[in-house]
């Protein structure tokens, strides 16, 4: 292992167990290597790429049900989505992103991982609206609860979670998105603690199940849907 990574705490292989152990080492090697060098993961946190970055997902998988599809928007480095797929073996893991260079990195990471249960989709959230369906959106660092809704919330089947990855705004986020919460129909929507004993702090993750959003909702969606396939069309 590089120099530059941290012996990875012993409570590591208490979270990362068989198979899982020999790929998160590889993934640490990679995000420490080509991850650093193409720009995906800045070189002070190679320290804490244990720490920080794979407990603080892999402990994500505790809010996941078992044998799901998730979709983990704006997947990046591939954290949360890789690091999920490590741990959780029956779930299939989509990772959505929209950059080329990201995604090339995230098919290598696929094929060195030898991780069968991962695909890798180029492009973003909404253009996938309608046409692909998951049981769970998983994101971390990509944008405000607003926004995330307005992704995520048309590719989860009615009854499907958003797991957002948090930290001490969370509550409040969740507090600013309350109107928009209402009016997309979603169920419920709370803050959740995961990884105790595992990671300091704990991570806080927004949870959002989706409902059916209201008529009129979904009648706009789809007028500025329309809307903006036109405008593409015309070339503005």
């Amino acid at each position: 292992m590089s120099d530059q990574i941290p012996e990875p705490p012993e409570v590591a292989r208490e979270v990362f167990t068989g198979e899982a152990w020999s790929r998160a080492e590889a993934f640490a090697e990679l995000l420490a290597g080509p991850g650093v060098v193409r720009g995906l993961l800045g070189p002070r946190e190679v320290p804490r790429i244990w720490d920080r970055h794979l407990l603080n997902c892999a402990v994500v998988a505790e809010a996941v049900p078992a044998e799901v599809r998730l979709v983990d928007i704006g997947s990046g480095a591939g954290l949360p989505g890789l690091v999920l797929a490590i741990v959780r073996p029956d779930i299939k893991v989509t990772l959505l992103e929209p950059l080329l260079r990201r995604t090339v990195f995230l098919e290598e990471c696929v094929d060195t991982l030898k991780l069968d249960n991962v695909e890798v989709l180029r492009g973003r959230a909404e253009e996938f609206a309608g046409k692909r369906e998951f049981d769970v959106a998983s994101a971390r660092a990509v944008a405000p609860l607003t926004r995330l809704l307005t992704w995520s919330l048309p590719l989860l089947r009615e009854g499907g979670e958003l797991l957002a990855m948090k930290g001490e705004r969370a509550a409040e986020e969740l507090a600013d998105a309350e109107e928009q919460l209402r009016s997309s129909g979603v169920q419920t929507a709370e803050l959740v603690s995961v990884g105790h004993g595992k990671v300091d702090p704990p991570a806080t993750l927004i949870r959002v199940v989706a409902g059916r959003a209201p008529e009129g909702t979904r009648q706009t969606s789809r007028r500025k849907d329309r809307g903006s396939r036109a405008k593409r069309a015309r070339g503005q």
